[in-house]
Formats: C-alpha cells, structure tokens, sequence
C-alpha cells in the first residue's frame, strides 16, 4: 500500500468516527494557532473532541494548544453558521512530518467546509506591524523545506500538482477586508514566510526574509494551506503579530511572550473571525 493510499484509508477512519460524534455539518472550518483557542468558546451546541479520541489524529505537544477538536454553532444575523474549530495544531519542528502536520486540515476538508481560515501568532518582519496587529495572509513562502504532498499522489484526494497561483481566495480575502471594516479594526495585509524552526531566527536571517518580500515569519500554517488546496478547498489566513523579529527589538525572544501577546489580542481576533466566518459561511 503506497503512503497516499494510507492517507485516505486514515482520513476515512478519522471523518467516519468524528461524523459518529455529532450530526452538525460544518459549512466552514478554522484552525486556532498558539494562544488563540479562545474562538471556539463562542461556538453554541458544541461538541468538543479531544484529538486522542480521533483515530490516527496527531497530537498537539505546546502550550497553547489545547488539542481539540469543537464542532458547534455560530450565532449571526440571518441564523447560526456550523462551524468545525482545531483548537491547536502539530508542527514539523515537534517531529511529525509534513503529512501528519497537514493531517487536521484535511480533516475540516474532508468534513466538507466550503472554506477554511488559518490563524497563527507570528513575528513581524515588516517593523510596520507592531505586536498586537493582525494582518491578514496575502501570500507566503514555503522555507521550511517540507511539503505535505510528497511523495505518490492519491487522486481521490487532489491532482499531482495543484495550483498555487492563489493561495489564499480573493474572495475570501475581500469578507475579511469587508469585516475589519465593519468592526473598525485596521487589518492590513501581508505575506508570511514559514521556517521549520523550533529556534527562533537569527537577525541575519530575517533581514534575509525582508529582503524576499516576508511580513510575517512562524513555524505553521503552510503545510495546511497547501493540502487544502490540494484538496480544492479556499482558504483566507490570518496572523496575530506577536513579537518584532530578532534583530528589530532588544528584547530576547520567548514563546511566554507569543502566548501573553496572543491573548490580549483575543477578542479583536474573536470578533474579526466571527464576522468572517458568518460571511464565508453563507
């Protein structure tokens, strides 16, 4: 059996046994970086699965994951959206590979969502986005040097090669837009670099980064956004600037920090994600 074929006999196994815990059919899906779980608090009529409990579902190993699963109801003008929340995420960096890292993702794909919203706290590289802004993902740049989709491709799942000419949807990104201003929040955009990490980058290494047109630098995301598309699913990201990058503050960096700056932008981010998502889900 080729490591595709053992993918999709996964993904039916895990989606068979998380349909069998709720009838709820989520229209979008959203998966809650570090320090930013809180979201899924919001959702009503919810049922909340711990990872371990789904089959061949990696398991989140940092703080500030929580490591669940939450399929619930989104209050919103003109009805509630059914919304399928990861309340954390695993990363390359923790020893999973790129499959497993992508793994939760296509999870919410395989549930059906109509569109899927990436969310992560992230260094800024552009000294314009100060810790505490939210910047919505124009575009990234795979650095980590893995990619979900090596290896034989499965075509129940996705083609060989998919395009990546628009990463994130156009359309998903103008309801952001259209949210931020609704709430009055300055959302500007911005691309995101993702590094393999776990050690934080070196000045060098993010004048580096700027110079390749980089906003943003973390250790995520990436994997995700690129086995959604694989999978033909649109896909809007956000970041939460939790820190400036090394070489552009005095202070040394640390992940209590990420956490710390993460949660006081919580219910900015909360209330940017709801008006997205009643939006997308739609």
């Amino acid at each position: 059996m080729t490591k595709r074929a053992d993918l999709s006999t996964r993904l039916s196994y895990a989606l068979a046994w998380i349909r069998g815990q709720t009838d709820l059919v989520p229209a979008v899906g959203v998966i809650l970086g570090s320090g930013l779980s809180g979201f899924a608090d919001r959702l009503e009529a919810r049922a909340a699965i711990p990872y371990e409990q789904i089959p061949g579902f990696p398991l989140s190993r940092v703080a500030g994951h929580p490591g669940r699963l939450v399929v619930g109801e989104l209050p919103a003008e003109g009805g509630a959206v059914p919304v399928v929340a990861m309340q954390g995420r695993v990363h390359a960096y923790e020893g999973w590979s790129a499959e497993d890292v992508a793994f939760g993702a296509r999870v919410l794909c395989g549930l059906g969502v109509r569109a899927l919203l990436v969310t992560n706290a992230a260094g800024g590289v552009n000294p314009a986005y100060a810790p505490g802004a939210i910047v919505r993902i124009s575009d990234h740049l795979n650095l980590s040097g893995v990619n979900p989709l090596v290896g034989e491709n499965d075509d129940r799942l996705g083609p060989r090669f998919p395009d990546m000419s628009a990463p994130y949807d156009p359309r998903l990104a103008a309801l952001i837009d259209d949210a931020a201003r609704e709430l009055g929040l300055a959302v500007p955009a911005g691309v995101y670099a993702c590094l393999l990490g776990p050690s934080y980058e070196t000045p060098a290494e993010i004048r580096m980064l700027r110079a390749l047109g980089a906003d943003l630098v973390g250790m995520s995301t990436v994997p995700e956004v690129i086995a959604a598309r694989h999978m033909g699913v649109p896909v809007a990201g956000l970041s939460v600037v939790t820190n400036h990058a090394a070489g552009l503050s005095r202070h040394p960096l640390s992940h209590e920090e990420v956490g710390r700056v993460a949660e006081q932008a919580r219910d900015r981010l909360g209330a940017l994600v709801s008006a997205f998502l009643s939006r997308a889900g739609r």
